[in-house]
């Protein structure tokens, strides 16, 4: 059974910095690209940031330049530094496999900008 499990969500002011990260099983975190998705109130849940195993990153133009994806193989761990955080960022925060496989969604990580 895969498991994602998604943490380093809070309250943060806007323009402040967070750190999420991710811990998936070894078995697809070794053969798939890894994505964060995130789903704000009464919006579809959408791809904001995306990286290969070999290490190349691609990200929604709402988040370059203030996210970035990263990864570390050995501790089958993909994170996501958020700076510049903008209230248009709250939401829940996921990470799954990119494109989407059908893996089960795990709890997800609360972000909340706000003043």
């Amino acid at each position: 059974q895969v498991q994602l499990v998604e943490s380093g969500g809070g309250l943060v002011q806007p323009g402040g910095s967070l750190r999420l990260s991710c811990t998936a099983s070894r078995t697809i975190f070794s053969i798939y690209a890894m994505g964060w998705y995130r789903q704000a109130p009464g919006k579809q849940r959408i791809l904001v940031a995306r990286i290969t195993t070999g290490g190349t990153t691609s990200y929604v133009d709402s988040v370059k330049g203030r996210f970035t994806i990263s990864r570390d193989n050995a501790k089958s761990t993909v994170y996501l530094q958020m700076n510049s955080l903008k209230p248009e960022d709250t939401a829940v925060y996921y990470c799954n496999v990119a494109p989407l496989t059908g893996y089960d969604w795990g709890q997800g990580t609360q972000v909340t900008v706000s003043s």
